[in-house]
């Protein structure tokens, strides 16, 4: 059976009976008396992380635009981890409907230690193609958004003086991606966004931290066919695709107190595919093939 015939085989993404049992390199209670609020908690990464901290003894909220894929991951960490878990529909885009539900995290729990920006979305298409819509919609989302996200909390630190922790995911842009010039552009304005506040909110005790994601498997790969998801295998050093457990436990890293002196940083978790790898969601174009 060559490759292909096995990717187009396999079920894509971890089960979420997996999710609630899979070896983690953290103690059970590193995040007891913690609350911890996520974005884009429904499914794929952020729904790892939702799994991975509510195991670790965190009182967590996952946030997004569609309440029912909220409702499943929930009602799954609440069957298969037995610990409770809060959800709130919203879209990132709008600073009002943001600015609401962060006051009713704080308002909720009395307090919240980490926010975690996992949301956002984006298609391939090659740049001369973009649509204004299209363009404002990836850039709202992936750059706006995660800022309202960012601001609302760090203001309610600010006024309460308490710290606060931040880490936003990304994706690899270190050294462009082509047929995805607007994820490029907005991941990037995070990444120069993160770097800036995390100086100017060090004085207030309010670290920021992005991850940058590589090629990471998650059940969207079921819609998409072999060829492509085999091409995306080998566009990394490692020659291979990491999956949402590697992301959800390097969120907790950046959490916990191992972090505790790190702010401004921009941590790959992507097989080494910043240093070496294609990244053609549409196919390597003739131009660039080795002959």
């Amino acid at each position: 059976m060559s490759n292909v015939e096995k990717m187009a085989s396999r079920v894509w993404g971890i089960p979420l009976d997996e999710l609630a049992t899979r070896e983690t390199s953290y103690r059970s209670d590193l995040f007891a008396g913690k609350v911890v609020v996520i974005s884009g908690g429904g499914s794929g990464m952020g729904r790892a992380a939702a799994f991975l901290f509510a195991r670790l003894g965190a009182r967590v909220l996952i946030c997004g635009r569609d309440a029912e894929k909220l409702d499943r991951a929930a009602e799954a960490i609440r069957t298969l981890v037995g610990v409770e878990i809060a959800t709130h529909a919203l879209s990132i885009r709008d600073e009002e409907a943001v600015d609401a539900m962060a006051q009713v995290c704080f308002d909720r729990f009395g307090r919240v230690d980490h926010l975690i920006n996992s949301a956002g979305g984006q298609f391939p298409q090659e740049a001369l193609a973009l649509k204004p819509k299209g363009w404002r919609a990836v850039v709202d989302t992936n750059l706006n958004g995660t800022w309202w996200m960012m601001q609302a909390f760090a203001r309610r630190w600010s006024e309460r003086g308490e710290p606060g922790n931040i880490v936003n995911i990304v994706a690899v842009i270190d050294r462009g991606i082509p047929h995805s010039a607007h994820t490029a552009a907005a991941r990037a304005g995070v990444v120069h966004l993160t770097k800036s506040v995390a100086v100017e909110w060090a004085p207030i005790d309010i670290r920021v931290n992005c991850i940058a994601p590589g090629t990471i498997e998650t059940e969207g790969f079921n819609n998409y066919p072999p060829e492509y998801l085999d091409r995306l295998g080998k566009g990394n050093a490692m020659r291979r695709l990491g999956d949402v457990w590697d992301v959800a436990e390097s969120m907790a890293y950046l959490c916990a107190p191992s972090a505790k002196f790190i702010t401004g940083e921009f941590l790959h978790v992507d097989g080494g595919m910043q240093l070496w790898g294609t990244n053609w969601p549409l196919g390597v174009p003739e131009y660039y093939r080795e002959s």
